[in-house]
């Protein structure tokens, strides 16, 4: 399989230690001549975290090595960067303190990219009542998001004792009372991997089964279900285990499969949002943007550069935003010609109505302007350049070892690389000399 085989040389090529090219010290970052004028970088960067700059609590040694590139001695990043994030179980701010005390180098909340972070572009629920799975700060961070009636599930069990039943020390000693104060749910928002499964599994399937009123009994007719907004796809990541944990995307195997098995029907998203979500990589993009705008930075970010170790999430999600970007090239295209063969008065140039509809998201942001979104795989996560590529490379890879969500079609060509380096401060060299940037 071409993406496949293409891992196999460049995993071959990992195994010696790689010669770095010499760097033009000194140059302009966009011309490579000598220049003193302030650097306008025309790229951004897009980081995971866990497996790129940390394993679990503990730094990888080469981001340190990394951001000491991307800074300036005043602290400023050289070129707009955001950490994008399949985790969502704390707010922004807190992620960005560590950060900052992970790489040595002032973030901001406005650099970090949390996998519920897009949530705020579907303002259409905001003034309803949500049902929040997941753990850390769930209540806080879905008002942080303009969530204003927010229920989570232990406020649920405290209102419905008798349905939680898995664990026998938890079951109610004395009958509860039948006065309930929580108003109908109207819609569940999935944040990410909770800490007792079998609760949240339970009561979320009680919500949708009831179409979000709990004194109700299941009615499996109630198809379609209320609205389901999930954040964090990743089946597995990495922390400090030798081998990858499981993530949010297992659970959310779990729930769509008990789902399934009860009501005969396929469990249906709103919304699926983390990495490979183009949706993210939308709203990544757009945090770029910004920051080039706040320091001034003239030059269109024509290029992002996404860096991160895992195949299915980061390498497939960069991939179909590439492929995204370069769709929308062409159908602008295409518009600009119907449009000028329109006004020749020729009646053959028309722009089909697939064409001109979008995305319901892409309405809350402005148009993308990068041309291009390219992946960077490094070896220091979940991917492992000597367990993860077969030993012949026509071996077919089939669906059933696809890590990606359901939702999702397995494609090689989405986890084929565009480059694959040891690390992050390899990733990052790699880009500064693909972009010709040097800082002076």
């Amino acid at each position: 399989m071409r993406g496949f085989s293409y891992l196999n040389r460049a995993a071959n090529a990992l195994c010696s230690p790689r010669v770095d090219r010499k760097v033009r010290l000194g140059r302009c970052g966009l011309c490579g001549t000598a220049s003193d004028s302030k650097l306008q970088p025309g790229f951004g960067l897009l980081f995971d975290i866990d497996g790129v700059l940390v394993r679990g609590k503990t730094p990888i040694p080469a981001a340190k090595k990394a951001f000491q590139k991307l800074v300036n001695p005043q602290g400023q990043f050289l070129v707009p960067v955001v950490f994008v994030t399949n985790a969502g179980n704390c707010l922004r701010q807190t992620k960005a303190d560590q950060l900052s005390h992970i790489l040595g180098v002032p973030i901001s909340q406005d650099q970090v990219m949390m996998s519920h972070s897009p949530l705020r572009m579907f303002r259409k629920y905001q003034d309803k009542c949500v049902l929040v799975s997941g753990q850390g700060p769930v209540l806080d961070i879905a008002k942080n998001l303009g969530f204003s009636k927010v229920v989570t599930i232990d406020m649920l069990r405290e209102s419905f004792p008798l349905l939680d039943m898995v664990d026998h020390n938890r079951r109610p000693k004395i009958l509860p009372s039948s006065d309930v104060n929580l108003p109908k749910i109207d819609a569940v928002i999935l944040f990410g991997e909770p800490i007792r499964w079998e609760t949240n599994l339970q009561l979320i399937v009680d919500v949708l089964l009831t179409n979000g009123n709990l004194e109700g009994a299941h009615n499996n007719q109630s198809y379609p279900h209320i609205p389901v907004l999930a954040c964090n796809m990743d089946l597995m990541w990495m922390a400090e285990a030798q081998s990858p944990r499981f993530g949010h995307g297992t659970f959310l195997v779990c729930l769509e499969n008990i789902y399934k098995k009860i009501t005969g029907k396929d469990l249906k998203y709103e919304a699926l949002m983390g990495k490979p979500s183009e949706l993210t990589y939308h709203y990544a993009e757009y945090l770029i943007r910004s920051q080039a705008a706040e320091r001034e930075w003239r030059n269109p970010i024509g290029n992002l550069y996404a860096i991160g170790d895992n195949l299915m999430t980061d390498i497939y999600g960069a991939n179909l935003y590439n492929r995204y970007l370069e769709e929308k090239s062409s159908r602008k295209s295409s518009k600009a010609l119907a449009k000028v063969v329109a006004g020749t008065g020729s009646k053959a140039s028309t722009v089909s109505q697939e064409e001109e509809s979008d995305n319901a998201w892409e309405s809350e942001l402005a148009p993308p302007s990068a041309t291009s979104c390219r992946s960077v795989l490094v070896c220091t996560g979940v991917y492992d350049p000597h367990t993860q590529v077969p030993s012949d490379p026509g071996e077919c890879i089939t669906e059933t070892v696809f890590h990606g969500h359901r939702d999702f079609r397995f494609d090689p060509a989405l986890v084929e690389p565009g480059h694959l380096v040891q690390d992050v401060d390899a990733a990052v060299q790699l880009i500064f000399e693909q972009e010709n940037f040097v800082p002076l």
